[in-house]
């Protein structure tokens, strides 16, 4: 079970690999010569010539300096809530709510990205919602807001990332997330089928995030 709640890519740990160090060890008939040799501690060497190593080496950046055309960024944070962007050469870039959700004890399993819509059809905003690729298709992803009636929704698709369930949410919908506190995510391991995974995402700054979220255009 611990390894399904660890097992989402989009978070795994940048994994930074280090030159070996090449140890060179003599031998030799002749006692003192060894005794002599082991109290002489060996000495790494880093392989690669100095141009070689540089080009590994970060020289940094300006910490305040506007992210690149393009880029994304994080433009502030509300509450349990980070709004995303994309820098744009526009006057104001698009953002959406994000979230990660881990286990309860710090791991992260599934995460929330949430837009709005024009409003033209049924759904006022929607949602892409990314879960561990080993996580149950047929059984659908359930959410309750605040301990109420869940609703059911499908996975669309499955790649190297996770498993994305795209929803659409009503107006009714975004006004639960307003007076809520906080939402379940419950989701069914593949290889445990009887078990549940109960994933909380905090409403908590919902209403202030979602009132500066960008409108998807036609």
């Amino acid at each position: 079970m611990s390894k399904f709640l660890t097992a989402l890519p989009l978070c795994a740990a940048l994994m930074l690999g280090a030159p070996m160090a090449a140890f060179a060890q003599t031998t030799t008939t002749d006692d003192t010569t060894t005794e002599d040799a082991a109290e002489k501690p060996e000495v790494a060497t880093q392989s690669g010539t100095a141009a070689e190593i540089e080009e590994q080496l970060s020289l940094g950046e300006d910490a305040d300096k506007d992210p690149a055309v393009g880029q994304p960024y994080t433009k502030e944070v509300i509450g349990a809530w980070e709004m995303r962007c994309i820098k744009t050469e526009e006057e104001e870039d698009p953002c959406q709510m994000y979230q990660l959700m881990d286990d309860g004890q710090g791991n992260p399993v599934a995460e929330v990205s949430l837009f709005r819509l024009p409003g033209s059809g049924k759904a006022e905003a929607g949602a892409t919602v990314v879960v561990p690729l080993e996580t149950s298709i047929p059984q659908q992803l359930t959410i309750a807001v605040d301990g109420g009636k869940a609703r059911r929704y499908p996975y669309a698709f499955c790649n190297p990332v996770g498993c994305y369930v795209r929803l659409g949410l009503t107006k009714a919908d975004i006004a639960q997330f307003k007076r809520g506190n906080e939402a379940v995510f419950t989701i069914v391991p593949a290889l445990a089928p009887d078990q549940k995974v109960l994933l909380k995402l905090s409403l908590e700054g919902f209403t202030a995030s979602y009132d500066k979220v960008s409108v998807i255009e036609q």
